[in-house]
């Protein structure tokens, strides 16, 4: 196997994963960062992100970081850090085709003694049981003879500029107590918060599945307590406040939970309990849960139309926000989609702002026309999905003056003060 001072890194896949970490080593070492989408690559050449991450200046700071689209360009390298996305398909179950494209590609560049480390979230065994026999077929090598493994889970937070690569603790491992030691050492160069090094690949596999499994399931729970207060007449927030007033009250919030972790990884983990015979209740009941608060909003914001004597048919409402969280570009598995495609089932016009999304992607992953053109005394309703600092920033009297005398306004994200929203979540 290769030692630290030898190690020169590839990065397979430069999104909101693998940019940040390729800065992050590219400051110290020689790495080649590597991505199949040839826009991505030119406009990271220009220090442009798209997914606002890493700014010009931290790229310019990465002195040993090279952009490339071409596979030949990772041949010289020796450690192969894989961190594309893992999605779910229609039907929920998890998609490994990027994950397998990206064995694939690792499979032509390996060579003796190298190490592959994967990123990306998976089910526990699927670095071993999936991946490295991709390798293995397709470059003739052996495993933990002729080239190594490892996993250490991402934690990146998409729009937190707070909590990030260098500052949040590191889980590491490997496929042999020497390749653990490795890898939990290249990424102390990097990690000043420090690393946990797990005691098998599988560990840290499933430690990173839990995290947001665990996240599901605390928000279905709020979320599921937000419809019986609803219907008690009782303001979630209000509750939430009072209880947590307890030291060791867990503050959650309800509201709709998407992205590519929160709302995806969970099928990762009930897919491999299931294949283990065991059907997991609790997991796939918060998903039900989670999955269904689209519907409910919608469905509270008509009947509170109606309630307040506003016509349904032919209404302009408003939804404000499509990216899955605040303050960040992201769109993957956003679902205020959800919403939208619900009240669009309604017969009414649908107009979405967000100054954060892409506009060419919007229209290309969901096709909605995001508008930038907000009209005053306009909308006979409207929902704030989003709490971008811009909608914050407008104030509460701004936002109101969009909608008509009698707008109904659904607050999702407590955005505007006690009394001036219809609906809250």
């Amino acid at each position: 196997m290769i030692d630290l001072a030898s190690a020169k890194i590839a990065i397979i896949g430069l999104g909101y994963v693998g940019l940040p970490l390729a800065v992050e080593f590219g400051k110290l070492r020689s790495v080649v960062g590597f991505d199949i989408d040839a826009g991505r690559i030119a406009a990271l050449r220009e220090g442009r992100d798209a997914t606002q991450e890493v700014s010009a200046p931290e790229m310019i700071e990465a002195s040993h970081l090279q952009f490339t689209t071409d596979i030949s360009d990772l041949a010289d390298c020796n450690v192969y850090i894989v961190t594309v996305p893992t999605p779910i398909d229609v039907n929920n179950n998890p998609n490994l085709k990027p994950l397998i494209a990206a064995s694939e590609t690792v499979a032509q560049v390996i060579s003796q003694g190298d190490v592959v480390i994967y990123e990306s979230t998976v089910y526990p065994g699927a670095t071993e049981e999936d991946c490295v026999p991709v390798i293995e077929k397709n470059s003739g090598l052996v495993f933990n003879t002729d080239f190594f493994a490892g996993y250490s889970p991402e934690r990146i937070n998409p729009g937190d500029k707070e909590r990030r690569l260098p500052n949040i603790i590191k889980i590491t491992s490997g496929s042999t107590p020497e390749v653990a030691q490795f890898v939990d050492a290249l990424y102390r160069e990097i990690v000043t918060a420090g690393t946990h090094l797990a005691p098998s690949i599988k560990v840290a596999e499933a430690a990173k599945v839990i995290e947001n499994t665990q996240r599901d399931v605390n928000v279905a729970l709020i979320n599921e307590l937000a419809l019986v207060f609803h219907r008690l007449g009782i303001d979630t927030g209000d509750v939430l406040a009072a209880a947590g007033t307890k030291w060791n009250f867990l503050n959650f919030r309800p509201g709709l939970v998407g992205g590519h972790c929160i709302g995806v990884d969970p099928y990762y983990l009930t897919h491999k309990a299931q294949a283990a015979g065991y059907h997991p209740e609790i997991i796939l009941a918060a998903r039900k849960v989670n999955s269904a608060m689209g519907k409910m909003v919608v469905a509270e914001l008509i009947k509170e139309m109606i309630r307040k004597g506003v016509s349904v048919v032919g209404a302009e409402i408003l939804v404000m926000g499509l990216t899955f969280k605040e303050n960040c570009p992201d769109l993957r598995n956003t679902r205020v989609v959800d919403v939208i495609s619900e009240l669009e089932d309604y017969g009414v016009t649908v107009h979405v702002h967000d100054p954060r999304a892409d506009k060419a992607e919007a229209l290309a992953e969901y096709g909605i026309t995001l508008t930038d053109n907000l009209q005053t005394g306009k909308y006979d309703a409207m929902v704030l999905a989003v709490s971008h600092k811009e909608f914050v920033d407008m104030g509460s009297d701004a936002i109101m003056a969009l909608g008509k005398k009698y707008c109904v306004i659904y607050d999702l994200k407590h955005m505007l003060p006690d009394g001036l929203a219809d609906l809250r979540l």
